[in-house]
């Protein structure tokens, strides 16, 4: 609730001090004199936009300051946790603007945009102004006060869930689908070219190595009359081979060692060369036995590597990458046949999404239905307090096709009524007169006081243009909210004044020089005087003060 309000050169006023009590405070005063200046102040300093001409003339700064207590508002808590601005149960907003139009906010002492004031704002109180009851002609407006009567909050937060899941669905079945087609001339194409790669089956490197084998089958005659040509001329020819040559200057080393050892060494050198050329004889004449003179094999290659050129010339890529390319083009095969998977899996998990949103719908239909009939007769019953003794109210709840359902239901919830004998029931906007929609406005938010989070509700001015029994029905059922929730309410009705738990007079000073705005809250007999004025105007009566105490002794409810 609002505990203090504190106010400095703003507009007319150059100080004020107020303190708010709980229940329900009226503001009264002359015409012309400000009643609604504290109600514009909290309405800056909660992040409503400013200006210079807010300052008061002469002034360097105007400075707001709104003290709440939030003790009972745990969504005001969490939000200040959740923002680090926390203080315990008291809450500080202060707005300052400077004359040159410029301002800061403050929470608890800490500087914040004017975003994170109106943030705030909303969960410490709510300010309905002459033609806030507007908003009671807006289609979602009526379902959410249906909502808020019929307290199915858990209920709606599963609709929400499972209609973001069953749309979020339809939406990946919806481009599944239509890139059906596109998907279908893909995978065709697919199908012929990993088709083609498997039949072909390259490995990775044996490009490499039919170039190899290509080459040793077809210089294969070459290879094996060369190799020949080196076993005689190494070992083989009886006319002197090099191993023969060898042995000897050997065999002629070993009788010089005898002579002088320091030959040794050279002499072991030969002998290891006699063995190296002996060896190499023997392996050239393995490799020999095994050239292959294949021709058939040697076609078979060439076939295979010309397969792997046209390949890799069809698809772009290196002999090297082939072997990749083809493991990638079988991946996208079957990205799209599990596509088509997922379009089958996606179909059922639709129906399945849709049938489950029609459920917690039909439950949430119902539950509607239920409150719609409770919430109508109790309007209707505060519609007769408030002298529309002849007037039916209506609250229908339509259900709505598939197509046109949302993450709120399906439903379509209009509120309808009928002032006069005889008229059918049409909906609000067409039948009800600015006077008749405030005084129903009223109604719903007495009924719904306790469904309502906002602690402060602040009217200003809502009763213009009703008098009489009336004014009557209006001030008691303000007063009847009082209870529940602080009601802070601008007024020129006696009979609404007079309900206030606490009264405070708005009045205008000047000393031929300047001029300013003073709020003082009034004592008992300073209210008594404030009815009657209200009542007689400035001429007050004897009958008037009379009337002012019988306003005021009044049962309240």
């Amino acid at each position: 609730m609002l505990s203090h309000l504190h106010i400095s050169n703003f507009a007319i006023v150059r100080a004020l001090e107020i303190d708010w009590q709980t229940g329900m405070s009226t503001i009264t005063g002359e015409t012309g004199a400000g009643k609604s200046i504290a109600i514009d102040a909290l309405s800056l300093c909660l992040g409503e936009r400013a200006d210079a001409t807010v300052v008061r003339p002469g002034a360097d700064k105007a400075d707001i300051v709104a003290t709440f207590d939030i003790a009972k508002l745990p969504q005001a808590q969490l939000w200040l946790e959740q923002q680090d601005l926390a203080m315990g149960s008291e809450c500080i907003v202060r707005r300052v603007i400077n004359n040159e139009g410029r301002s800061r906010g403050y929470i608890n002492g800490v500087q914040v945009p004017a975003q994170q004031l109106k943030a705030l704002g909303q969960y410490l109180l709510s300010i309905h102004g002459q033609h806030a009851h507007q908003q009671l002609l807006k289609s979602d407006y009526q379902r959410q006060l249906l909502d808020a009567f019929a307290d199915n909050a858990p209920l709606r937060s599963n609709i929400k869930q499972q209609y973001q899941q069953w749309q979020t669905l339809k939406q990946e079945y919806l481009q599944l689908e239509t890139s059906q087609q596109q998907r279908d001339a893909q995978r065709q194409l697919l199908e012929y070219q990993v088709a083609e790669l498997d039949q072909f089956a390259p490995v990775t490197d044996e490009f490499a190595q039919l170039e190899v084998e290509q080459s040793r089958l077809s210089h294969g005659q070459t290879l094996l009359s060369q190799s020949q040509q080196c076993i005689d001329q190494l070992y083989d020819n009886d006319d002197g081979s090099i191993y023969q040559a060898l042995s000897a200057v050997n065999q002629q080393l070993q009788q010089l060692c005898l002579l002088d050892t320091s030959l040794t060494p050279l002499q072991l050198m030969l002998a290891d060369a006699l063995m190296q050329t002996e060896e190499a004889s023997r392996e050239l004449r393995r490799y020999a036995e095994k050239v292959e003179l294949d021709p058939e094999r040697l076609e078979a290659i060439d076939e295979r590597m010309g397969q792997w050129l046209n390949l890799s010339r069809k698809h772009q890529v290196t002999f090297e990458q082939l072997p990749g390319f083809h493991q990638q083009l079988s991946a996208q095969l079957a990205e799209l046949t599990g596509n088509d998977q997922r379009l089958v899996q996606l179909e059922a998990e639709l129906t399945e999404a849709e049938q489950h949103y029609q459920q917690f719908a039909a439950e949430l239909h119902q539950q509607r239905q239920v409150a719609a009939t409770k919430l109508s007769q109790l309007i209707v019953s505060s519609m007769h307090e408030l002298s529309m003794a002849n007037s039916r109210f209506e609250i229908s709840v339509q259900a709505l096709s598939l197509e046109q359902a949302s993450s709120h239901g399906a439903d379509h919830i209009s509120f309808s009524v009928s002032t006069n004998p005889g008229q059918p029931l049409q909906p609000l906007a067409k039948v009800a007169s600015g006077g008749e929609l405030s005084r129903i406005s009223l109604a719903v938010q007495v009924i719904l006081a306790d469904k309502i989070t906002t602690p402060t509700l602040i009217f200003d001015e809502v009763d213009v243009g009703i008098s009489g029994p009336v004014a009557a029905g209006v001030g008691k059922l303000l007063r009847q909210l009082g209870e529940s929730t602080q009601i802070i309410c601008v007024t020129h009705l006696p009979q609404v004044a007079s309900q206030g738990h606490q009264q405070l007079f708005v009045e205008k000073y000047t000393d031929g020089q300047a001029t300013e705005t003073r709020m003082r809250c009034l004592n008992d007999e300073q209210r008594i005087g404030e009815i009657a004025r209200l009542l007689a105007g400035e001429n007050i009566s004897a009958s008037a003060l009379a009337n002012a105490r019988e306003l005021l002794c009044a049962p309240a409810v």
